[in-house]
């Protein structure tokens, strides 16, 4: 995904794709496949090995269209055993062609190979060996692969759809089957679930448990659903406070996150 080719294979970004969406057409809300793909992963497509930290990690983004509508994301992106020996052999290929472009690239100078050899230490080497630490080894890694599962609401419901999300996970992942086929809870949740009227909460049936979501009413603060408290363990007390200050002295405010 144009990266630094100097980055070890397992350290680059690839691009991704949509495999799949349900329903394939919503009257109000059309399909962006590039806007969606980029927005569940940002930062492309990624592969570890056994070890590497595979922990899931959840993420909102929101889509602004140009007449100022908005509707929400909310993406859980795991990592999923790469089963195609094709991809795998790939994989291995390009740390081939890594480490030799690498040997070339850093190999010194016939003086300095020399000098090298008389005093028995070459940093080049020790770099070789440094980028060929997180490296891939058909024969004895496995290789894991980023997948991300992404639902779109028209309401910031975030702590129901992330609870969606990590159940649908859980079901997919355990080795005991869930109650029911894993469709039934995806039409149920899309087809079935009400929107909350404006004042009252809904709940319904997830995979393993129940799942809340509240709307506030008309009289109310608008539906925030996001735990403040990240904000603080992110920027920090200090941060948070010169943040609320320029707000309330209508100053521009740009952040700027990777």
């Amino acid at each position: 995904a144009g990266e630094n080719f100097e980055q070890t294979p397992l350290r680059r970004t690839f691009k991704s794709k949509v495999l799949a969406r349900y329903p394939e057409n919503v009257e109000w809300n059309p399909f962006d496949q590039d806007a969606v793909g980029m927005l569940c992963m940002p930062k492309g497509l990624a592969f570890k090995t056994q070890a590497d930290s595979r922990e899931p990690q959840f993420h909102s983004f929101i889509i602004t269209r140009e007449d100022g509508s908005r509707t929400f994301g909310f993406s859980l992106t795991f990592f999923e055993e790469v089963t195609s020996k094709q991809i795998c052999s790939a994989m291995q290929t390009l740390y081939h062609m890594h480490n030799a472009e690498y040997d070339i690239l850093h190999t010194p100078p016939t003086n300095d190979r020399d000098s090298c050899s008389s005093t028995g230490d070459c940093n080049g080497t020790s770099v070789s060996k440094l980028q060929r630490f997180n490296s891939y080894d058909i024969s004895r890694d496995t290789l894991y692969v980023s997948k991300c599962i992404c639902l779109i609401t028209p309401m910031s419901f975030m702590k129901a759809c992330k609870k969606v999300l990590e159940q649908l996970h859980q079901a997919v992942t355990s080795p005991q089957p869930p109650p029911l086929p894993l469709e039934s809870y995806i039409y149920n949740i899309l087809y079935e679930v009400p929107l909350p009227p404006a004042g009252r909460s809904l709940k319904f049936s997830g995979v393993y448990g129940p799942i809340i979501c509240q709307r506030p009413s008309t009289s109310e603060l608008p539906l925030f659903d996001f735990p403040v408290k990240e904000v603080f363990e992110l920027l920090g007390v200090e941060n948070v406070v010169q943040l609320f200050t320029c707000a309330l002295l209508e100053f521009q405010i740009l952040l700027y996150s990777q």
